[in-house]
């Protein structure tokens, strides 16, 4: 990849951060947040892209920001009121916005030019209050009206101004190395200038030193371009917006002479010459601004050869001081990194957290005493390594934010296409979980809220009868629970009418006509191959593919989803994943001579049974007691085949559980090892998905150990179904 299409890359990145914060914003103002910090938030964000954009020639993009910036300035400037219709426009353009975004980065083939036509027509009406555009009509340069004439330079009688001219400007340009570092190039500010009008650039390298002193990483070169264009000063102060403080930038109108040209005496007013223009916001920056933080060079006499022309220098770090910026606080240094070098280095602690281990086992097994130097060593390289695998997996730790911004607008189209209201309120959007697991939720996401707009809310008149108002709610959470993320999509809707359910299900074969079956049961048929309630095919439902692609997308996340329905009043999902795909807090238990991890944040306590805690349902299914209430026992060992007889449960220890769904068992094993933190592999990716176990890790002995998929040891034993699963010889 060439350094051009380096930078190209980099502007993506950046519009993809900028789309975030504009939806976010937008979000704000829908919400009736209509300050003017977040209607100049939107507006910068709009004003980023088009300039990003503008660099690289995307014209399409670049018009389309342009009517969209115009439209925020108003609002912004408090000429146009920011409307419940204004922001309606606004979230629909910050959509198309980013399908110009995506169609010049080459992932969509084009925009829907129909839809881009009408926003922008839509965008001029409101900017123009209902009207149609003015014409532009240039002003004559003959009606300037500027005479010379003489005036007091006192400098306690402020100047009136006048107006500047409109025939071009002088610009003098200086890039310092530091603007090339951050990836800015001159030819692209030469070119931009170009596009307001006819130019004339002349060159200068009288800096440029002999090739033995030249360093490249600073910037010898300037240039003078004169822009014959009838262009307010704003306009041209523009196209460097992203680099006027890494330059020496001068603007003067042409025709206007140079700040040298003017002589100040000592006494008696200043003459100008005749026929000559007079640039006078300069001069009224250097007279009413620039008086009081420099003083001016000494004058001269009226006797006296003319003085030195009077200049003011600017130091090498400061932007022109025409322009005026407010101070800023200083933004977090951040650098971009391949996610691919990340990973690496991920897999190479995960390595050394099992090298640890293993070395750890094996000065153990020599019988060193724990008092040992080489003991004490070992203790302080465990807390090390510990620290060193809590920092790298926080490297990939990011909020779920970047998923729930995408939604707003698909929440939109949905609800367009089906005709029904809907506001969607998001939380925990800064719940933060493993890089992985965000990039892999999003399609999940996606399939639940176009289902629950879809199949849970009802129609605007169907909700009024019900006594509902007409505007359904659609809510997505995020937040940490027990070691896990668990993400909540819930509506306001009907709820599963489960006799609909039960009897698609039936009419597709999918159970039998005489199935009994509970509540929960009936709920979780919506995730079986081919089902769907939806009474015919369209572009959001009815082809039956959908939910069932969201439970295997869950599971092999080693996640669950769980349902909580009720009629008329609407449906929870509720999705419980690991916050990281690489480590877990586990502890190491035995069963029938097999090492299993059992995941620490589902262990509530562990205890040795006694024979009068121990009771038997229907004299089978054993149960013992547990703080006044009893729970299920669960014989590990039997449930996943590794002997074929259940175990004595008074000879072993029972590790008291809870399920994401609040229910709790008693895991009946061997033996307990002890706590360690384990490197997670997938069992799936190297061997296949097992009923039971969620993956596998290796011990310090170099031996491969189970970790225990709790939820699904305890609905197996709860089925009465005996897991598959087979260690191989």
């Amino acid at each position: 990849m060439d350094a051009f299409e380096a930078i190209k890359v980099t502007f993506f990145q950046e519009c993809d951060e900028l789309l975030a914060e504009l939806e976010s914003k937008l979000m704000l103002l829908e919400q009736g947040q209509t300050d003017l910090e977040t209607i100049n938030a939107v507006f910068r964000a709009v004003h980023s892209v088009k300039g990003g954009a503008g660099a690289f020639g995307l014209e399409a993009l670049v018009r389309f920001a342009h009517v969209f910036e115009t439209l925020m300035d108003e609002l912004r400037a408090g000429r146009k009121p920011c409307d419940p219709v204004t922001i309606k426009t606004l979230l629909r353009a910050s959509d198309v916005l980013a399908d110009h975004v995506q169609a010049a980065q080459g992932l969509v083939p084009e925009v829907d030019e129909a839809r881009s036509a009408g926003l922008v027509a839509e965008m001029e009406l409101l900017t123009h209050g209902g009207e149609a555009p003015a014409p532009v009509v240039e002003e004559d340069e003959d009606d300037f009206g500027f005479t010379p004439m003489a005036f007091d330079m006192a400098l306690d009688e402020p100047l009136a101004p006048l107006p500047e001219p409109a025939s071009g400007w002088r610009i003098e340009l200086r890039p310092h190395g530091r603007m090339y570092a951050s990836a800015n190039e001159t030819g692209l500010l030469l070119r931009e200038l170009g596009r307001l009008g006819p130019t004339t650039v002349v060159l200068d390298d009288s800096q440029l030193p002999a090739l033995d002193a030249l360093a490249v990483e600073e910037g010898w070169l300037a240039w003078t371009v004169e822009l014959h264009a009838a262009v307010d000063e704003a306009t041209v102060r523009e196209v460097f917006d992203f680099v006027e403080a890494d330059c020496d930038l001068t603007l003067t109108p042409l025709g206007a002479p140079a700040e040298a040209d003017f002589v100040f005496e000592e006494e008696g007013p200043a003459v100008l010459p005749a026929g000559d223009d007079l640039d006078i916001a300069a001069l009224l920056a250097r007279v009413q601004g620039e008086a009081a933080a420099e003083p001016l060079a000494p004058l001269s006499a009226p006797e006296a050869a003319p003085a030195a022309p009077v200049t003011t220098p600017m130091p090498a770090s400061t932007p022109a001081p025409a322009v005026a910026s407010a101070p800023t606080a200083p933004a977090p240094v951040t650098i971009r990194v391949d996610l691919d070098r990340v990973d690496r280095l991920i897999n190479a602690v995960g390595e050394l957290v099992i090298q640890q281990a293993m070395l750890s086992q094996r000065v153990l097994e020599s019988g060193l005493a724990r008092s040992s130097g080489i003991a004490l060593g070992l203790e302080d390289l465990e807390l090390l390594t510990r620290e060193i695998q809590d920092s790298v997996m926080a490297i990939r730790a990011q909020p779920v934010k970047s998923v729930f911004q995408r939604m707003p607008r698909l929440v939109r189209e949905v609800a367009d296409m089906t005709h029904k209201q809907v506001r969607l309120v998001t939380a925990g959007e800064d719940t933060e979980v493993d890089k992985t697991v965000v990039e892999r939720l999003a399609e999940p996401i996606t399939h639940m809220l176009r289902n629950a707009i879809d199949h849970g809310l009802e129609t605007p008149a169907e909700r009024l009868a019900a006594g509902k108002s007409p505007e359904g709610v659609v809510r997505l959470a995020a937040l940490h629970r027990s070691g896990r993320i668990v993400i909540e999509i819930s509506d306001d809707g009907r709820g599963i009418n489960r006799e609909r359910v039960k009897k698609i299900a039936v009419d597709k074969d999918l159970i039998a006509a005489d199935a009994v079956l509970s509540d929960e049961q009936v709920d979780n048929l919506i995730f079986l191959p081919g089902f769907s309630t939806a009474d015919a095919v369209s572009d959001i439902s009815g082809r039956g593919v959908g939910m069932d692609v969201v439970k295997r997308s869950i599971h092999a996340l080693g996640g669950r989803i769980s349902i909580s329905s009720a009629p008329g009043k609407g449906s929870t999902f509720t999705l419980s994943l690991p916050l990281t795909l690489a480590v877990l807090d586990g502890m190491v238990t035995t069963a029938a001579e097999q090492t299993l991890i059992a995941p620490l944040p589902a262990i509530v306590e562990s205890l040795t049974p006694q024979a009068a805690d121990l009771h038997h349902v229907g004299g089978l299914d054993p149960v013992i007691r547990f703080r006044d209430a009893y729970v299920p026992v669960v014989d590990v060992a039997l449930v996943m085949g590794f002997r074929d007889a259940p175990m004595d449960p008074t000879q072993g220890i029972a590790v008291i559980v809870e399920t994401e769904s609040g229910q709790r068992a008693a895991l009946l094993l061997d033996a307990i090892q002890g706590q360690r933190q384990v490197v997670i592999k997938s069992l799936e990716t190297n061997y296949q998905q097992v009923e039971g176990v969620a993956a596998a890790t290796i011990l310090g002995d170099g031996r491969v150990a189970l970790i225990l998929d709790v939820d699904t040891l305890v609905a197996i034993r709860r089925s009465g179904v005996r897991s598959d699963f087979k260690l191989a010889s």
